[in-house]
């Protein structure tokens, strides 16, 4: 058994530790409460933008295809949400799983696959096997719609200039802040809605249909990556805040063994001293 000293000096590291893990927990909750208003308020706005995006993209399919063209999956580029920072549990660890599961699949096994990255932790992670083109961690530092399109129009442009034939996002999708689901949504090219010959016999266009899906477009693309971006951004302080919660737990649990521990430990050595002493005064009088 541990002396009296070390196990002190145990117990107050653990103490230590256990004043950091809740006071982070704390801190992750305060964000997350912002974090998720934002990506709750975002959603209903995206999820439409997207259908009208998909059955406009169909409606105006012969014309600019630019978005919309389905070709052989000769190189695809797959761009990979993590967060910059660490202490959030298997959050990272289960994008960049998610990420080579993405690589072996079937459809894309003949195919040149190179990743963007958003988040620190999945470049260090993926730069060892894989080849990266591009590091965009420093969207988190200052995270809003103008520094997400910037992101996305790069990617636009790589794909209508045939750079890529195929653009995936994968990302962690907030549920609650014990729950994140990983997702993975196909950016470009646009999945299209097949429209059916009365669907838009009640709606009058102006200008053009063509026109609107060209502007309509673009700026959907942007607010979908900048949604997957929010998404993957709560779920990090939600895995956080988890993560913490069980470390000042199990924190907790050891220091309380560690006491008990302490506690007999120094109930062992009275009762030897006790024992000494008595042992010698027989010693004595005998």
């Amino acid at each position: 058994m541990a002396n009296l000293k070390e196990i002190r000096i145990r117990i107050g590291s653990v103490s230590s530790t256990m004043q950091i893990t809740s006071a982070m927990k704390m801190v992750s909750a305060a964000k997350l409460k912002k974090a998720q208003d934002a990506i709750t308020a975002m959603r209903p706005y995206s999820n439409k933008l997207s259908e009208l995006m998909q059955s406009f993209s169909g409606a105006s399919a012969g014309g600019n295809k630019s978005y919309t063209e389905n070709r052989t999956l000769n190189k695809v580029l797959v761009v990979v949400i993590s967060s910059n920072r660490g202490l959030c549990g298997a959050f990272n660890a289960n994008i960049a799983k998610e990420a080579l599961v993405f690589k072996s699949k079937e459809k894309f096994r003949d195919s040149q696959i190179d990743f963007l990255t958003i988040g620190k932790k999945i470049n260090d992670t993926l730069s060892k096997t894989e080849t990266i083109i591009q590091n965009d961690s420093d969207v988190f530092e200052e995270l809003n719609y103008e520094n997400v399109g910037k992101i996305a129009d790069e990617l636009m442009d790589r794909f209508v200039s045939n750079d890529y034939d195929h653009i995936e996002i994968i990302y962690n999708s907030f549920k609650n802040a014990a729950t994140q689901i990983i997702k993975s949504e196909q950016f470009l090219p646009i999945p299209v809605k097949e429209n059916k010959g009365s669907d838009n016999l009640d709606y009058i266009f102006e200008p053009s249909l063509e026109s609107i899906a060209n502007t309509l477009i673009p700026k959907s693309l942007k607010i979908q990556l900048f949604k997957a971006i929010r998404d993957s951004f709560a779920s990090e302080h939600g895995a956080r805040m988890t993560a913490m919660h069980k470390a000042t737990d199990n924190a907790s649990e050891l220091r309380d063994e560690l006491k008990l521990t302490y506690n007999k430990a120094r109930q062992a050595s009275i009762t030897n001293e006790i024992l000494e002493i008595v042992g010698g005064a027989e010693a004595l009088n005998s």
